[in-house]
């Protein structure tokens, strides 16, 4: 045989091999894979990042007990004075409520930790301990961002409902707490029940909302009831929490959310205490002052709550944010909020408290560039630091003014790519490859694309987006040259066509509408019929 005609077989030989290997390739991607194995998953271990040592950490819980014993809270509600001071607080001529040491202390270590944030569908159960993360959403957006027209109109209900569906089949989006306004119900009372009842319709994740004062909270409770099939499952399984702006930055009880946040607690409700002061405007413009502010007055919280009710769940929810100091605009996709909820992180693994805090929140108006990179940035670094809840994740825009249906799907993919490097390397003795390397070099064909570990490895080691373009130029000029906002508006448009979720069964839902009457605002035409 001539040199010619080996070197053509040879070559046929290996394109025949590399054939065989994307064939099995293919065969592989169309496998389902149990949820255990999957490269990215809810709870992935993170914690490889931290901006504060432990000295910093030490710093800052000392700055918090000082404050919470000699500044303490103004704008304390009866209610809250006598829980307070029943369990050793002081209240005292200046009207502030301040917290000795000890009683902070106390509470810190009998505090309700390592639980369980349900959804009504169990295999979205989420596990709130250590370092383990999940990503979700959150806001209260005025406004949503149509991509097709470049414009901005008022959010409505039908757009919190369809959120709440498009998320119900996002796999990187593991919780939906409330994300619009619906700006078409202007009674409060109407606003906060038909929110909820969109979210939990939309989809069976946790679900996170709020109220806007405590008489809101009973109507609620008895459509939450009705849906757990009983307050006593409810109880057990809560698939709500609510989040609770209890605290006016700096160091002021919020005098409404205090009396929701009692009614929650009664209520069998788990609670996000969160601390939103922005940095250089409500809270010092020192990074380390704002996560000290912010520490203090969740801490007031967390006693607050177990005052109430022994070991009810609570998460710290430390959201400092973050002012462009030129103008005092807030800026939730600098690199100054990336640090500040990282740090947010360690002082909630310091305390060994369940924690939540905000990433995601781009400045960007639209999901462009500067959109990516500040979501990208932000949302990593939290889960590089182990927050066990990162809210805002998904969706926002314009500081929270705005939200995008399209960047729930375009962030989905970002929050795979986050989640994969929350993950990490494995270093095993099989993944260190000795004898797939042997056997490739001295016995196999040169290269690892058909072989065995390769196969194994491609779905559960590898994240793969699915809107992302990962096409050759020829095969993108072959597609049309599309983008990935046009790949995730085609997306949208098809599943918000197709998905209406039934984990609510209808006859559940007629007895609440005949319960509450027209006070349920969301048509059946806009859930499917």
């Amino acid at each position: 045989m001539s040199v010619a005609l080996e070197k053509q077989e040879a070559s046929s030989d290996q394109r025949s091999r590399r054939s065989g290997g994307r064939e099995a390739r293919r065969a592989m991607r169309a496998a389902p894979l149990a949820d255990d194995i999957r490269p990215v998953r809810a709870g992935l271990e993170g914690g490889s990042y931290g901006p504060l040592s432990q000295n910093d950490r030490e710093r800052i819980h000392e700055a918090v007990l000082t404050l919470l014993e000699t500044v303490g809270f103004a704008n304390a509600i009866p209610s809250c004075i006598e829980a307070l001071t029943r369990v050793g607080g002081t209240y005292g001529d200046d009207g502030r409520i301040r917290l000795p040491r000890a009683l902070v202390l106390d509470t810190i270590r009998q505090a309700a930790r390592n639980f369980t944030l349900h959804g009504q569908d169990p295999k979205h159960d989420m596990l709130i301990q250590g370092k383990r993360v999940h990503y979700g959403t959150a806001g209260a957006a005025v406004h949503l961002v149509d991509v097709e027209k470049r414009e901005y109109r008022e959010s409505l209900l039908q757009d919190l409902y369809d959120a709440a569906r498009l998320v119900d089949g996002l796999d990187n989006i593991h919780f939906f707490q409330r994300t619009m306004v619906p700006r078409d119900i202007p009674d409060p009372l109407d606003m906060d029940f038909n929110t909820l009842y969109a979210c939990v319709m939309g989809t069976s994740k946790h679900v996170g909302t709020s109220f806007t004062v405590r008489e809101n909270v009973k109507p609620a409770l008895e459509m939450l009831y009705a849906i757990a099939g009983g307050e006593e499952n409810f109880r057990a399984r809560p698939f709500v929490s609510n989040s609770n702006c209890f605290v006016v930055p700096p160091m002021k009880f919020a005098e409404d959310a205090c009396g929701v946040l009692e009614a929650c607690v009664e209520g069998g409700i788990p609670i996000l205490l969160l601390s939103a002061g922005q940095a250089g405007a409500t809270a010092p413009a020192a990074i380390a002052g704002a996560v000290v502010q912010a520490v203090a007055e969740v801490l007031m919280g967390l006693v607050y709550v177990n005052a109430i009710k022994p070991g009810h769940p609570a998460i710290f929810g430390t959201w400092p944010f973050v002012s462009d100091l030129r103008t005092g605009a807030m800026s939730g996709g600098s690199a100054e909020q990336a640090v500040l909820t990282a740090a947010c992180a360690q002082m909630a693994q310091y305390y060994d408290l369940p924690g939540g805090s905000a990433a995601g929140m781009t400045d960007s108006k639209l999901p462009d560039i500067q959109s990516g990179y500040e979501k990208g940035i932000t949302d990593v670094m939290a889960g590089l630091a182990g927050l066990n809840l990162v809210y805002e994740s998904a969706g926002m825009h314009a500081s929270l003014l705005g939200f995008c249906l399209e960047s729930l799907i375009i962030d989905n993919d970002m929050l795979g790519h986050c989640l994969r490097c929350v993950r990490g390397i494995e270093v095993t003795d099989e993944a260190l490859s000795i004898d797939t390397i042997t056997d490739v070099c001295i016995k196999g064909p040169g290269h690892y694309l058909g072989n065995d570990q390769t196969l194994k490895l491609m779905q559960t080691e590898y994240f793969y987006p699915a809107v992302g373009d990962r096409f050759s130029p020829k095969e993108w000029n072959e597609k049309g040259r599309p983008d990935i906002l046009s790949r995730a508006i085609a997306e949208k448009k098809r599943v918000l066509a197709e998905r209406f979720p039934r984990h609510v069964p209808r006859l559940l839902d007629d007895k609440l509408r005949a319960r509450f009457g027209e006070m349920i605002k969301l048509p059946r035409s806009g859930m499917g019929g």
